[in-house]
């Protein structure tokens, strides 16, 4: 079972996972950090510089879950561009150590099997930041991805392209197709962060934790994990059948252990 955390609002959760990554980042400073795009994740990358005044960074490594395929790096909103912006500029990062999915059309064919290289040749990802969709989908996993999955291109569901045209001007400037780490590939880092805010996400939230295992629920793979981290506020949380057991067990966990 993944650890569940209920937050009271998503800058307090974004303080616990922020505080985890400087944990994991002070003990080895080539940490591997997996990093999320999207609005969920903006309260860790908030949190962080604070947090690391002082702390060596520039051995950090992170590699994006996904990117739009056609999408120009240079537009605000591929998701080079976000990383850089939210991510990398923010926590003075080396820029040449952030890798993102290769989206442009030349090389398309093998960019997927090209960055599995990249992730196994740093040693596979320590810690891997997730957000969940609506369907359920995690990086750009939509329902039917098959738990296996390494990362390659998919066509996005109408759905989450409705969910992400308020990143552009109108739905249909959103692509039709991404590159993104598979379930597979997101299996294989050391811990998994998912995180969750607003009552829009409670329903996927209690498929993915305490729903059945299965491939029209992407996010369900997190039961697969053995180490396995689920930060929610109360909204997002207000579907869970045993959210006490989650509180109790949380606020008696021995505070050496981390998240």
């Amino acid at each position: 079972m993944a650890e569940v955390v209920i937050v009271p609002d998503a800058a307090a959760g974004g303080a616990v996972v922020a505080d985890e990554i400087v944990r994991l980042i002070r003990a080895n400073p080539a940490t591997v950090l997996g990093l999320a795009t999207g609005s969920t994740p903006l309260p860790v990358y908030e949190a962080l510089p604070p947090r690391l005044v002082g702390v060596d960074v520039s051995q950090v490594r992170g590699f994006a879950l996904d990117e739009y395929v056609g999408l120009d790096v240079s537009h605000p909103e591929s998701y080079r561009s976000v990383i850089h912006r939210e991510v990398v500029e923010p926590l003075g990062l080396d820029p040449s150590r952030v890798n993102v999915p290769n989206g442009a059309a030349l090389g398309i064919q093998h960019a997927g099997d090209d960055y599995e290289a990249a992730i196994l040749a740093a040693g596979g990802i320590d810690l891997q930041i997730l957000g969940i969709g609506t369907d359920g989908h995690i990086g750009f996993n939509e329902p039917g991805s098959s738990f296996a999955s390494l990362t390659r291109v998919k066509t996005l569901t109408q759905q989450t392209r409705i969910d992400n045209a308020r990143f552009f001007d109108a739905v249909d400037e959103v692509p039709m197709h991404c590159i993104t780490q598979g379930l597979g590939t997101i299996l294989r880092a050391g811990h998994l962060v998912l995180l969750a805010f607003g009552e829009r996400k409670a329903d996927a939230v209690a498929g993915a934790v305490e729903g059945p295992v299965t491939a029209s629920l992407p996010g369900s793979a997190i039961q697969l994990h053995p180490h396995a981290t689920v930060v929610v506020d109360e909204a997002a949380a207000s579907r869970l059948r045993h959210a006490d057991y989650y509180r109790y067990a949380f606020a008696n966990k021995p505070a050496w252990q981390g998240i």
